[in-house]
């Protein structure tokens, strides 16, 4: 007859105690659970309804005679580009291309030290991080082309106008990215660092920034890809690039080159969306 393990055996040669199973859920549990996931999707469909109605939404408007005879004219203009209007909008597309690579190389530049205020695994603080992402906040709530209207009335019409407000909107999105990732990095190397007494700028400088670095260079990428969009309507309040040319071309309803306008800035979207695409994923 073979013994009761002692608690000698048991810590020695015996296998571990079975893991506690949780009781499987009743009919009781999901009751509730039933509840709460039907009263969500009702709120959903109730504030979905109420933003259609207040912003007037009638689908059926797209299909009136009026909708589809201006939407078939305009299309039937669009699908006949004018190519001999490319020479004109190369060097205004250039430019726009300029004004992203520009505001993106200040903007992320100035984004860094922020980054690192924000950041509370870097600077505990919070009476410096608070007041830092309450800036940030503010910077990215001012749309890029209200930040594009100011500086046209300050500076007058041209690129620079352009060029400062994605400054401003390239600072405040890869702040916001960049210390987000700050905060996400494994702290193992950075309480390695502390116990041995490393000051701040080494634990910045040999435990942040290289945890950190290749997601700062892919936010730059991604900032850059937004910057070419972004540039190519900040002409409409006379910010420079290709916008302007497009706003000129849409008033006098030349839509044929606006046509040429779009596809140009599509098929360099797309090389610089490529592009970007992969060096990001040769950094991560």
């Amino acid at each position: 007859m073979t013994p009761a393990p002692t608690p000698e055996s048991a810590e020695v040669g015996a296998p571990p105690p079975p893991p506690s199973k949780k009781p499987a859920p009743t009919l009781d549990s999901k009751g509730p659970q039933r509840y709460k996931m039907l009263a969500t999707w009702l709120l959903f469909i109730i504030v979905l309804v109420a933003c259609f109605y207040q912003v007037d939404a009638n689908f059926l408007s797209l299909f009136s005679d009026g909708a589809r005879s201006n939407m078939g004219r305009i299309l039937g203009e669009m699908m006949r580009p004018d190519w001999s209007y490319a020479e004109d909008i190369w060097e205004p597309m250039v430019e726009t291309v300029q004004i992203a690579i520009a505001a993106t190389v200040i903007g992320s530049i100035l984004a860094v030290p922020v980054a690192l205020l924000a950041a509370t695994n870097v600077i505990p603080k919070k009476i410096v991080s608070i007041p830092v992402r309450m800036v940030l906040n503010l910077v990215r709530t001012i749309p890029d082309l209200l930040f594009a209207a100011i500086f046209v009335a300050v500076f007058g019409i041209g690129a620079f106008a352009g060029m400062l407000a994605l400054v401003f909107f390239s600072f405040g999105l890869v702040a916001k990215l960049t210390y987000e990732a700050i905060e996400a990095i494994d702290p193992g190397p950075l309480e390695a660092m502390t116990s041995v007494g490393a000051n701040k700028i080494q634990l910045i400088v040999f435990g942040v920034i290289p945890q950190a670095l290749p997601y700062f260079f892919s936010y730059v990428l991604y900032a850059f890809e937004v910057n070419v969009r972004a540039a190519a309507v900040l002409g409409f309040v006379g910010a420079g690039g290709i916008g302007l040319h497009l706003d000129q071309q849409l008033n006098s309803l030349r839509y044929d080159r606006a046509s040429i306008i779009i596809l140009l800035t599509l098929v360099i979207v797309l090389l610089i969306d490529y592009a970007s695409t992969y060096l990001r994923r040769k950094l991560l």
